[in-house]
This record gives structure tokens, sequence and C-alpha cells, in this order.
């Protein structure tokens, strides 16, 4: 019996996704392409394997069934092709879609991109956002390479690699009326705070540091994305509390200045994940050598 390859991918992307929209946007192909491709599933494999619902599509028993062979299946040939195969950095054309959370997009990855620009001009690099669901990303599915920042609760088919830790700073205008070199208890307690609310851990992660040491605070102003801190503390008197690795690129703006906390807040792991599939492609594996060698760099610097 002959059939196509090609259709496998498919098929786990829609078991992954339950949309046939986002399976598409995962897979980098049209809508209409990846209904093509389902169609001829479902002729090969004499079955629907997908109804339609209300929000979605829902797989039917057969495709329930078959998955967990499909995606071992999956994996064994993307091992076998892949040992057969010598990575050459400087010669590779290839595009890695990585997922990073907010704070690994900005600590991270510019690190990253300057680093491949030197040694894989040819390879490119794809970020989509990283918030709590890992199935969202596609990296439970292998059509994301990699994912970045807190991983809880990872399914089996992930394989999870601690990169380094982080530490919490306090950062507020270099002006400011009431707060000098450092920071005590009861100033960081009068101020008034920018908080920043990006998705995933890393926000439950600073709330349980300041309970933790009942250190209290007061938010003025949520904001999305660490990028918005800078100006917000310059038009203010409030303070932020922020990732140290953050803290050292503003540290550069003399519009600001960068304090220990008035109390241990002790320190967050920073995590990376990737699917089985990849434990063994040479390119992958480069690529994750590379950014672990890159996470030491940075935390040698903070010691």
């Amino acid at each position: 019996m002959r059939y196509d390859l090609n259709l496998l991918p498919v098929f786990l992307a829609l078991m992954e996704e339950r949309s046939v929209t986002r399976a598409a946007v995962r897979l980098g192909i049209t809508q209409p392409a990846l209904s093509n491709s389902l169609n001829r599933l479902r002729e090969t494999l004499h079955d629907p394997l997908f109804i339609r619902e209300r929000y979605g599509i829902k797989p039917t028993e057969l495709a329930e069934e078959i998955a967990p062979t499909i995606e071992v299946a999956l994996a064994q040939l993307d091992d076998l092709v892949s040992n057969q195969q010598e990575f050459q950095p400087a010669q590779a054309e290839r595009l890695f879609t990585l997922a990073p959370n907010s704070y690994a997009e900005l600590v991270l990855m510019p690190a990253l991109a300057a680093r491949m620009r030197q040694l894989a001009p040819g390879i490119k690099l794809r970020m989509m956002p990283f918030g709590n669901d890992l199935a969202e990303t596609g990296v439970t599915s292998g059509t994301t390479a990699m994912v970045f920042g807190r991983i809880v609760d990872p399914p089996d088919n992930l394989v999870v690699q601690h990169l380094m830790d982080d530490g919490l700073a306090c950062v507020v205008r270099a002006d400011h009326p009431e707060i000098g070199g450092h920071i005590s208890r009861e100033q960081f307690e009068s101020l008034k705070h920018v908080n920043v609310l990006p998705p995933g851990r890393l926000r439950a992660g600073l709330f349980q540091a300041l309970g933790q040491q009942n250190l209290k605070r007061e938010v003025a102003v949520s904001v999305t994305h660490f990028l918005a801190v800078p100006e917000m503390l310059v038009a203010t008197d409030y303070c932020a509390t922020l990732p140290r690795l953050i803290c050292r690129s503003l540290e550069r703006d003399p519009r600001l200045k960068v304090l220990p906390p008035p109390v241990d807040l002790g320190s967050f792991p920073v995590q990376m994940a990737w699917h089985v599939r990849y434990r063994h492609d040479p390119a992958h594996r480069w690529l994750r050598s590379m950014i672990g060698e890159l996470a030491r760099e940075m935390t040698a610097k903070e010691t």
C-alpha cells in the first residue's frame, strides 16, 4: 500500500490543535491545503478522523487510537534520517520555530540571533509566544522546535532542560526624590509599583516571592511587557521589580537606576523543552548546545 508520509504531521497537528485553522497556521500552510491533506487522510484510512463541532473539531475513536502510534513512528523516522546526516552550521539552511516567553524573548533571543549570524547565517529563527499552554506553542506536536520559560507538568513526549536561574532587582528613575543608593523595606512598601503581567509562570513566581517575605506592594499600573516599564518609571515616582538579567540592560539607561531589593526574593528557573523526536537531530542538538552555552555565559557575568 502506498501513502504520503507528509500527511502524518498534518494528522498530529490536527490532534493537538483541534482546529483546521490553527493547525494550518502551525504548519505554515493554507487552510485549503490542509483540508485537502485531511481529505486524503480520510480516504487512506477510510474514516472521517475528525468531526466538526461548534468550537472546532473532535477526533474519532480511530483517530484517538492511532495517534500514539503515528507520533512514535514519526519520531523514529526523524531519528533514523537525522543520524545519517552531518550538520555543518556555516552551510546549513533551515528555519527553526521557537516559543519563548516574554522574559526569554528579551534576554536570550537577541544573544542567540547574534550568535547565529556569526556561525550559521543560513539558519532563520521564527518566534511565537509562549504563555501557560504548551500545546498552543506547537512544541508538544513537534511543529515548534523549542519552548523557553517555566515548564510546568510537561507531557511525556517533551524533554526538559534547565538553562539557568535568575533573580530579581528593583528599578526606579535615576532622580527619584525619595530613593538614593538603596531601597529599604519601608520605602518599598510605601511606593507605588509598576507590575508586569507577562503570560506564564513568571508572574506567579514574583507574587510568591513577595508573599514568602511578607513584603507588601501597592500596584498602580500593570503592563503586559517588560519593554513598557522604563517609560512608566521615567514618567512617575513608581518602582518596578524585574529579573536581574533584564535590569542589566536597563542599567545602560541614564534615566534609571537599578537597586537590590530590600529583602532576598530568591530566584526563578529558566527552562528549555523540546519534543522527543528531536533528541538525535544534529541541527537541533547543535542549536540546543548553543543556547545552553549562551545561558552559561549570561549567568557567569552575574557572578
